[in-house]
């Protein structure tokens, strides 16, 4: 029987394919103006960024524990491994939350095989793990053979992304009100990275265009095997973009397979319309 994945919103993954390895998926939340919306179930990506251009109010919270506890409990009883891979602990509490909701379980179902993994991973970067997860829990393996490919995976994932708009940034905490108005004087686009589950900022370019160059540099010095990566990138309602930087990679790695889907809210609600995130593994899995 194959083991069963569980993940949440966090992952950003498309939701076809989703459904075609039949993971359940469990949201984050969001709020515009104080109204509150599960990410990617009651409110389309285009109409979240463009009420955050707008002006909206946005902020997020974990998934629910009810959510948690139901999506758990469904699968107590049907022999079956699971494992729910979690969006990064250091970016939301829905981890820890998961942990305490295993646990309470557990005491009542002991022999429930219930399994979960802090991606340490965020956006399509911690969808690839999925991916990948996804593909190896129709193998014959066993649930820790499963876990240690995944974690394997987790600990090589880059994720290299930058920003349209230091503003969204400021609002989330991630930089100082005189910094994002300075970027924004200067027409600064930060780069940056998700090391140990933490936002990092790795450099600060002038101009968009600059950006993106510097974006497929970085993917040179860090990646392995580009050509024959599932590569991924996401944007936050800037498709145009999206394709450029895949043109761009296709053309000088020959890479032939991407995924490419929106920053989901739960992202998008703190990086901002416009942001263009790339994911790919740094070594050979």
């Amino acid at each position: 029987m194959a083991i069963k994945i569980i993940t949440d919103t966090g992952c950003d993954l498309p939701k076809e394919m989703l459904e075609s390895f039949d993971i359940d998926l469990m949201p984050l939340m969001v709020y515009l103006d104080e109204e509150e919306y599960r990410d990617g179930l009651d409110i389309s990506h285009q109409e979240f960024y463009k009420r955050m251009r707008q002006g909206a109010k946005t902020r997020t919270s974990q998934v629910p524990t009810p959510v948690l506890e139901e999506t758990f409990l469904k699968y107590k009883d049907s022999g079956q491994d699971v494992l729910y891979i979690a969006f990064s602990s250091n970016l939301s509490g829905t981890y820890q939350t998961a942990e305490m909701v295993k646990n309470e379980i557990l005491e009542s179902h002991p022999n429930y095989s219930l399994n979960i993994i802090d991606s340490k991973c965020a956006s399509i970067g911690f969808g690839l793990v999925v991916y990948y997860a996804a593909q190896y829990a129709k193998m014959d393996l066993s649930i820790q053979e499963l876990m240690q490919k995944v974690q394997e995976h987790c600990d090589h994932m880059e994720h290299i992304f930058t920003v349209d708009d230091l503003e969204y940034l400021f609002r989330g905490g991630r930089v100082s009100r005189g910094a994002a108005m300075m970027g924004t004087m200067l027409n600064i686009k930060p780069i940056l990275d998700v090391e140990d589950g933490r936002l990092v900022p790795i450099q600060k370019i002038r101009t968009r265009k600059k950006a993106l160059q510097r974006m497929i540099e970085i993917m040179d010095e860090r990646g392995v095997d580009l050509k024959n990566q599932m590569i991924a990138i996401n944007h936050g309602d800037d498709l145009p973009a999206a394709l450029e930087i895949k043109d761009m990679i296709q053309s000088k790695y020959g890479t032939e397979n991407f995924i490419i889907n929106y920053v989901g809210c739960a992202i998008g609600a703190h990086s901002g319309p416009g942001t263009l995130s790339v994911f790919f593994l740094n070594k050979k899995l």
